[in-house]
């Protein structure tokens, strides 16, 4: 099987050749922080101990591995594994077992409400980073799904989960589950992210009200695999699929604290445009394969089970996920950035990126630049005053 991937890919690498990037290199003289980095990837996606990054890496792609890149610079920066199509919640699970190199626990009360076992995987004695705590902070980014799930991932850090400890009843319990660890996360990014959901798993939902507007369901690639993946694993209600329902999304995102020592950012997308008929269409450089859902995302109205007016709004998207969704949760504080008053406890929202969906994973059948993002990102991150 990884026989026939890496044929794959080397075929479509050959026909999306790499262009010859520039190079970034690091000026750390004005740094104030030098902590760890993880990034945390959508669905269907993997990380640095997956078999796909010796085909090709998630972060980076075609531009070669992001990961090595960073640290070949300096950076001490690392990309986790995560359930192709889990939810936030057993995402945030992982990702706590990962860095701290403990067992898998997705807790007692959960893992017996969504039916499944409430241990997973082990990787004791192989923590991802040498040292996770307050005095070793990191850095959070995730890209698409992967900004729903450290956002989660940083709300059990910091407030625990009351349900989870009650019924422990002096059994043993998750240190994640315990919270008070808010100080052990430095700074928060989303990347084109469903923070408050996408209405691309609107079209399935029989509790959203949709007028006939006359939009067939676009399940081609990503979401088919995904639905694929649900049926054969998991309870819909434990699931990424679930998670990006707008309803569902703004709940998790309304249950996640603000938390004031940590600096949050979010970085929104949009490759589409108006069609002079009040939707939105694709723009010509959207890679082929999101263009109908593009369209689908740029033509669809509705008012979910929670009372939210999907309307005109929503409809700019980046080929995946609607670009005013992407911004920050929509009750949290949050502001327009400003590069000379970077705040802390509030969400500092860049200007909306001229890109599709896949763009900071390297791009998609197409390579995109983001190296020298990323080294000018981190930089800047790394010279905020120290909270």
């Amino acid at each position: 099987m990884k026989q026939l991937i890496s044929m794959i890919m080397s075929v479509i690498m050959l026909l999306c050749p790499a262009a010859n990037l520039p190079r970034r290199e690091i000026d750390k003289s004005n740094w104030t922080t030098d902590y760890s980095y993880v990034l945390v990837h959508g669905i269907i996606g993997w990380g640095e101990d997956s078999l796909m990054e010796n085909v090709i890496s998630y972060f980076g792609t075609f531009s070669g591995s992001l990961v090595k890149y960073l640290r070949a610079r300096g950076i001490d920066c690392h990309t986790a594994t995560l359930s192709l199509e889990n939810s936030a919640w057993d995402r945030a699970c992982e990702l706590y077992a990962q860095l701290t190199g403990t067992r898998t626990d997705y807790g007692e009360v959960h893992s017996a409400q969504c039916h499944h076992s409430r241990y997973g995987k082990d990787f004791t004695g192989k923590p991802l980073i040498k040292a996770f705590d307050a005095e070793h902070k990191i850095n959070l980014i995730g890209h698409s799904f992967g900004g729903a799930t450290v956002l989660y991932f940083l709300e059990l850090m910091a407030n625990g989960n009351a349900a989870e400890c009650e019924a422990a009843q002096g059994k043993t319990v998750s240190p994640l589950f315990e919270g008070g660890k808010a100080d052990w996360i430095y700074s928060l990014t989303t990347l084109a992210s469903p923070t408050n959901g996408t209405t691309l798993y609107e079209f399935s939902n029989p509790h959203t009200v949709v007028p006939d507007i006359n939009i067939e369901y676009p399940g081609t690639g990503i979401l088919d695999a995904v639905s694929w993946l649900t049926e054969r694993n998991r309870p819909f209600t434990d699931t990424a699929a679930y998670d990006m329902q707008v309803d569902r999304a703004m709940e998790i995102a309304n249950s996640c604290e603000t938390i004031k020592s940590v600096y949050y950012f979010s970085v929104p997308c949009t490759c589409s445009q108006p069609d002079g008929k009040g939707n939105q269409t694709p723009k010509s450089n959207m890679v082929f394969l999101m263009k109908p859902l593009c369209r689908a995302i740029g033509m669809f109205e509705g008012v979910t089970a929670g009372g939210v007016q999907l309307d005109d709004r929503w409809k700019e998207n980046d080929g995946l996920v609607n670009t005013i969704s992407e911004r920050a949760p929509f009750n949290a504080p949050q502001k327009d950035i400003d590069l000379d008053n970077i705040e802390s406890g509030i969400w500092n929202v860049y200007p909306t990126m001229q890109a599709d969906h896949m763009f900071f994973s390297g791009g998609f059948l197409r390579t995109t630049d983001v190296r020298t993002y990323f080294v000018d990102y981190i930089q800047r991150i790394n010279t905020l005053p120290i909270k």
